[in-house]
């Protein structure tokens, strides 16, 4: 009896022993896209990403199967590629080792990992996706979403006049749904702006959205797309043009129709809605304060309606790529989705497609920079490390480092991606300028660049050089160029010493803005602080200033204000600058009744504005980013950091996501007592930098431990801070 017993045991313990240990990976990639099985992948040689569960800690290998059909990849046959056990804990782009894959074929694959203990999962679920004509390819853009968005409020203002709310603003054109009686034309209005409680304001002003179409109705046709009027602004030869299957669309929250032959329900009428692919659930976050819970809800939302393009555009006024539009919605777009196709797309679009003002061209390399630290993919880099070079301006640059854009030829403009020999950059600080020089009556006659004083050798623009050499000495490390890394942090050493020396006014001992100026602006101090160029005998001053001026600048510049605010300690005012609830701030752009961020403060700050502009959506970056601290330690988030600076704020809760998984992390301020849940996913390590003044004492998962230079690394899985105040 008691042998058998005995075996008993042995054989559910060796039954037991065959089970995985935890989940099979998740979220998986090809070429950065979640859903790839309707997308042409252009790379013939593409990477595969997965998310590995929390449970298994870290990955000690993986093994990928790529099929050729769906039933042997159901039967875990590899008959295209069968890595084999792979010792290697890469689980974000890992290229593609098989036989040559062939163009416009559809294959399957799947992955499974060994854990932290060298235990096997189980295989993933498996993805199908089509390769397409790698030809000239760089990126493998994503896919767009259409969706029919119904109206969540309808009012009959007068027989046969109805008005239609559909909730927030979007991209797309509407639909209706009737099946008439007898043959008859319906006016149709589409806008973002009401004039009174149900009437769609038919003058808004600037390029605040109005469009006035007319159909007919015919019996026995139900079914209306409605085709609007394209805007010659919008679709000229340097806007970015949308499939034609899409025909046009515009920005529209409210509809009103006019002789409508009956009673119009909701049922009737839908928008329909075009955006590039996005996951609303990747991301959250919530607070004690409600006003920046709401800034948040729509700098998000912005994110998700303005990527109708495909890549990130100006608004709907011009529909073209500029750099600083690009740089404010590419951070934006990280921290609300796991999302990185379409940033890259616009990276690459703006190598041959420059803008005029130098300090966008500066932006070209912090944004290759952020996709490399985001994904971990150096493809990109490598492919335009040459032309990156041209992108930093070391061109213009005089003996002593500091650089004018007065320098420029034909020869330097064709270097950093322009075609026309008549092609010049020019400084552009902020925007609009002063009154004299755009001759619109603005609110500030000084503009939104607090009144700077246009030099040839600008503040501003060696801020964002030096800015380029010390991560273009970065990139280089990474890359292996290391004779390069050398040179850049030569150059930004240099130029850190000229910056001072020529900027800065050593009696009041902050930035003036330029050479020979005696005017300082917000911009060359934030600037200057932002970048990491300010000594430290002169922070207390230069930040003394900064917050004398409060947001003298546009949507633009506060993600740069926000940015030097937090990186120097700053986290009171510059969540007062975020929920601050005058007409420069982001809950104004709510009051005023728009549900995508605006391209200004306010209209009369900027007579042009429209209502659908992304880089007036700073918060979606800087609240995880900053507010939150968390942000990639090593390129891919192979190691994080989270920095909390949550100020006055008595909890909050937030979803970041990663190319790794989600990173989880709820506060609460009780007592003496701050409280810290944080979730880590597998494979990533994470740092946690203790906040506060160090007369503290702090309990690391029940015990207490002393930080080791205020950092405490995080396991992957759930850990629990506790902050007790002495």
């Amino acid at each position: 009896m008691k042998r058998v017993l005995l075996l008993f045991v042995v054989a559910v313990f060796l039954q037991g022993s065959d089970k995985p240990a935890h989940d099979p990976p998740s979220g998986l990639m090809v070429e950065f896209i979640r859903e790839p099985q309707n997308v042409k992948i252009l790379d013939l040689k593409p990477e595969f990403s997965w998310i590995v569960p929390a449970a298994a800690k870290i990955q000690k290998s993986y093994q990928i199967l790529v099929a050729s059909s769906e039933d042997k990849i159901e039967k875990n046959t590899g008959d295209i590629w069968d890595s084999g056990q792979i010792k290697s804990s890469g689980s974000t782009e890992v290229e593609y080792g098989g036989v040559p894959l062939s163009p416009l074929t559809r294959y399957y694959w799947k992955v499974r990992i060994w854990n932290a203990s060298d235990k096997p999962s189980e295989y993933s679920g498996y993805q199908s996706f089509i390769t397409g004509d790698p030809a000239g390819y760089q990126t493998t853009p994503n896919n767009f979403k259409i969706t029919l968005v119904s109206p969540v409020r309808t009012e009959k203002l007068s027989p046969g006049h109805f008005f239609a709310d559909f909730g927030k603003d979007a991209f797309g054109s509407p639909l209706l749904i009737f099946n008439p009686a007898v043959r008859d034309t319906i006016i149709i209005h589409l806008g973002e702006k009401l004039s009174g409680q149900n009437t769609i304001h038919r003058n808004p002003g600037g390029t605040i959205r109005y469009t006035r179409t007319t159909i007919t109705l015919i019996p026995g046709i139900s079914e209306y797309a409605i085709a609007l009027p394209p805007d010659p602004r919008n679709t000229g030869p340097s806007a970015v043009h949308l499939p034609d299957s899409f025909g046009v669309v515009t920005p529209f929250r409210y509809c009103e129709i006019e002789n409508f032959p009956a009673d119009l329900k909701p049922e009737n009428i839908s928008r329909k809605t075009i955006n590039y692919y996005f996951d609303d659930s990747e991301s959250e976050f919530s607070c004690s304060d409600t006003v920046l819970n709401h800034i948040w809800e729509i700098c998000k939302f912005s994110m998700k309606v303005t990527s109708f393009a495909g890549v990130y555009i100006d608004g709907d006024r011009e529909r073209i790529p500029y750099e600083a539009d690009a740089y404010i919605n590419q951070l934006g777009h990280y921290y609300t989705d796991r999302e990185y196709s379409m940033a890259r797309v616009t990276n690459e679009y703006f190598m041959n497609h420059p803008t005029w003002p130098t300090e966008w061209i500066l932006q070209t390399l912090l944004m290759f920079y952020n996709d490399f630290m985001f994904t971990g993919n150096r493809e990109s880099l490598e492919a335009n490390y040459d032309a990156l070079n041209y992108k930093t301006l070391t061109s213009f640059a005089r003996e002593d480092g500091l650089i004018s854009s007065a320098k420029a030829d034909d020869e330097i403009m064709k270097t950093i991606g322009f075609s026309n020999p008549w092609e010049r950059i020019r400084d552009i600080v902020d925007w609009p300028p002063a009154q004299k020089d755009t001759g619109w009556k603005l609110a500030t006659p000084e503009g939104e660049r607090d009144g700077y004083d246009m030099v040839q050798i600008n503040t501003v623009v060696n801020a964002f050089h030096y800015r380029n050499l010390v991560l273009m000495a970065e990139i280089a490390g990474y890359l292996g160029k290391n004779d390069d890394k050398i040179k850049y942090e030569a150059l930004s050493a240099r130029m850190k010493e000229s910056f001072n020396r020529v900027f800065l006014d050593k009696t009041k001992k902050i930035y003036v803005d330029g050479e020979g100026s005696r005017h300082s602006s917000l911009h060359a101090n934030m600037m200057a602080l932002d970048f990491g160029l300010v000594p430290e005998n002169c922070i207390e001053s230069v930040v003394s200033f900064i917050k004398s001026r409060g947001m003298a600048c546009s949507v633009y510049g506060s993600q740069y204000l926000l940015e030097g605010l937090y990186r120097t300690g700053e986290a009171d005012y510059a969540l007062s600058l975020m929920t601050a609830t005058h007409d420069r701030g982001w809950w104004n752009m709510i009051s005023s009744g728009s549900t995508i961020t605006m391209e200004a403060w306010d209209m009369k700050y900027k007579p042009n504005s429209d209502w659908n502009h992304a880089w007036g959506a700073a918060p979606a970056n800087i609240i995880p980013g900053y507010l939150w601290g968390i942000t990639p330690a090593e390129p891919g988030f192979s190691k994080a950091i989270i920095n909390p600076r949550l100020s006055t704020l008595m909890n909050s809760k937030i979803k970041v996501p990663t190319i790794r998984g989600s990173i989880n992390a709820e506060f609460t301020h009780n007592g003496n007592t701050k409280i810290y849940q944080i979730t880590i996913p597998g494979n990533m390590e994470c740092d946690f930098s203790v906040p506060g003044s160090g007369k503290t004492f702090v309990k690391l998962n029940g015990k207490k431990i002393s930080p080791e230079n205020n950092k405490l690394p995080l396991k992957q899985g759930y850990n629990k801070i506790e902050i007790f105040e002495k």
